[in-house]
Order: C-alpha cells, then structure tokens, then sequence
C-alpha cells in the first residue's frame, strides 16, 4: 500500500495541498479512461476545499461527484452534505446535472435507498453485483471517535463487506454511506484532518495494534494510495 503522511503547519496550508493532489489526478484520469470520479466529505474541514475547487478552470463535463456519506434527510436539509457541497461548490459551477450523483434520501426506509445508489454505481461503472469499481479519489474526513464516512465504531456497518452502499447508524439517526470494501477499492483515498480533538483517535489509528472495529478508520487500506494530510494541531504527534 502506497501511504503517505503530511503534516501541513494550519489549516490553510492543508485546504492548499488538498487541491493540489486532487487537480494533480483529474488531467490523468481523463486521459486515461475519460472522466474523472471523486467522492466527497461532508463537514467543516472540507468546505474551504470545495470553495477552492470552484474557483478553478477545470473540465467540468468530464468531471462526475458522489458522496461517501450522507445523512437521511432531504437535500435542502441544513445538515445534508449535499446541501453544503452545493453552496460551496457545485453551483458556482458548469457542471452537467447528470455528472452529480446525489444520495437518495426520499425513501421512508433507508436500506432501499442504499440499495438504489449502489444499483447507481453499478450502472454507472458497468459493474456487476459483488464487484467493487474504483473511483479516482474518495476525500474522507474523521470523527474524534475515529469514524469515517458513517462508519461509525462498533456499529453493523463495519461487518459489510459484500456491498457498496450500506445504511450506517449514529445515534439512532440513520445515514447511507460507503463500505469500507468499496472505500479501499479507490485509486486515491485522501484523509483531510484538522482539529488538536483529533490527537487521540489518530493515536489509535496510527498505533501498530489497536481495534477496527472501535477506531474505524484503521479499516481504510485502499489498493491505491493513501493519503493523510493533518493539520499540525492534530498531527504534530504523529511520526512520518
């Protein structure tokens, strides 16, 4: 596995090397295979992100956006990532509304509509079921309890390794996200980290023996490169 650490000295500095990896991948996925796929963090931390990649001259109609994760409600919901990746990035842009593949999250019962966006992703990567397609870059953020995506500790999600799309839980309220399979699938994964709360968790994670299944971001080893990018506030213990 291809895992590099950067420690970057502010947030700013992060925001920074985070779009200079991603515009790094998108001329070689396109001259490659003729589009470039990302999926996309919900949060604070990647917002500034988004804001950046706006302002960029880029492609746009061969550009295609999912989501790791999604919380279950509507998509004009002040908690929808979508909603937030919309206001900082996607609507400042030209991009095709069929190369923005949404979350579900109108039906009464979330594992049909988990069960609709991996139907989803097959369709678009010409997969079939049991096969795990890779995306360019899947951006990931993490939790101080060591969550990513909704991969949340102890919880069932953390057992599915035969599809995509599962429905993760937190705190009863239910959310679709991404299987860690699927996530170590990626070409690229990005872990984009800030926050001194992060400290402990990513002890845990960066510890040579520690439990998945309660720090769940240990789960993530992609066949492609793995990247994590901290802020010095979170990563100045980490050694690299």
């Amino acid at each position: 596995m291809n895992k590099k650490v950067e420690v970057l000295p502010n947030q700013e500095a992060l925001i920074a090397r985070s779009l200079e990896l991603i515009l790094s991948k998108i001329e070689p996925a396109i001259k490659e295979r003729g589009q470039f796929t990302i999926a996309l963090s919900g949060g604070n931390t990647p917002k500034p992100l988004y804001e950046a990649i706006a302002k960029q001259k880029l492609p746009w109609d061969k550009i295609h956006v999912f989501w790791g994760d999604e919380r279950y409600v509507s998509p004009d919901h002040a908690d929808s990532n979508q909603l937030m990746t919309r206001h900082a990035w996607l609507d400042h842009v030209d991009m095709p509304a069929a190369n923005i593949h949404a979350v579900p999250t109108s039906d009464a019962d979330p594992t049909v509509a988990a069960d609709q966006y991996e139907q989803h992703l097959h369709t678009f990567f010409h997969s079939r079921s049991g096969e795990f397609p890779a995306l360019d870059v899947i951006l990931l953020g993490m939790g101080d309890d060591a969550h990513t995506a909704s991969l949340f500790p102890q919880t069932e999600a953390l057992k599915v390794r035969d599809r995509l799309i599962t429905v993760g839980n937190k705190d009863s309220n239910q959310r679709i996200t991404f299987t860690y399979p699927f996530i170590n699938a990626s070409r690229c994964v990005m872990f984009i980290v800030a926050g001194s709360n992060k400290k402990p968790a990513l002890a845990q994670v960066f510890a040579e023996v520690a439990d998945e299944f309660t720090y769940p971001s240990r789960l993530i080893q992609p066949q492609g490169e793995l990247w994590w990018l901290l802020d010095a506030a979170a990563g100045s213990d980490i050694k690299h």
